[in-house]
């Protein structure tokens, strides 16, 4: 008997959260699934659905979004011959879109949302606002970050460490292709290795393909640890709040 509840305890304790508040970075590309660009709505769909899991533990979670599936700001300008600036703008608004489709997603699971834009639009966002922000979480509603920081010249890597620490956030969890980082491309070079754990001056020194160079050293000063792992395998975030070791963690 005895035996048998202490069973029962430990897949208890198995399931239980290790971190109360996440940022959950998630490129353009995440949603587009197998097409070539947009939206994939099987591909948000399930990405909605384990988002909306881990947030029925009890953890308070934020996303922030890029736009790549529709447009990227820096590779954008070079083939549309247009500014960066201007690119970077377009690339913002682009994650508005993907933050009113995870809003719909989501919402239509039975959670509310609240998108918060770094660039006013009244009419189908709120303005981003800190307290207000954290405020939302602590109501039980899921955050989606969009427009980035509302400047050109910055990506969303850096938005997700601002946000984050804005926010006094647990981890940022960073999804990515790959099962984690590694000492060079996994899909290129087969004897790739992977870390478990690596440290932000590493990833500086040695170039890793993690986030970029601000976001990095923005987490490397506020002690902001950063989870990079596959998002390809359903459950995988789940998998992450319970505390398996999965991908690379970053600290």
């Amino acid at each position: 008997m005895c035996a048998g509840l202490s069973v029962i305890i430990l897949a208890k304790m198995k399931n239980k959260p290790v971190y109360k508040r996440v940022v959950l970075k998630l490129s353009g590309e995440a949603l587009q699934g197998k097409q070539s660009h947009g939206i994939d709505s099987e591909t948000l769909n399930s990405l909605a659905s384990q988002i909306v899991e881990v947030h029925r533990m009890g953890v308070q979670v934020a996303l922030v979004l890029g736009g790549g599936n529709i447009f990227r700001g820096q590779s954008g300008t070079a083939h549309y011959k247009i500014e960066r600036a201007v690119g970077d703008y377009m690339g913002m608004l682009a994650t508005v879109i993907n933050g009113l489709a995870f809003q719909d997603a989501i919402e239509k699971k039975g959670v509310q949302t609240r998108v918060m834009t770094a660039i006013e639009m009244h009419q189908i966002a709120e303005p981003y606002i800190r307290r207000r922000a954290i405020r939302h979480l602590e109501s039980g509603r899921i955050v989606i970050f969009v427009a980035g920081t509302g400047n050109p010249y910055f990506t969303t890597d850096t938005t997700a460490a601002l946000r984050a620490m804005e926010i006094s956030a647990d981890a940022i969890l960073k999804a990515t292709k790959v099962a984690g980082v590694y000492t060079a491309d996994p899909l290129k070079y087969k004897n790739a290795r992977k870390f478990s754990t690596v440290k932000y001056l590493d990833v500086l020194k040695k170039g890793l393909k993690v986030m970029d160079a601000t976001a990095i050293s923005l987490c490397m000063d506020n002690n902001l640890p950063i989870v990079v792992f596959d998002l390809k395998k359903q459950g995988n975030i789940k998998r992450i709040i319970t505390g398996e070791k999965i991908g690379t963690v970053v600290n």
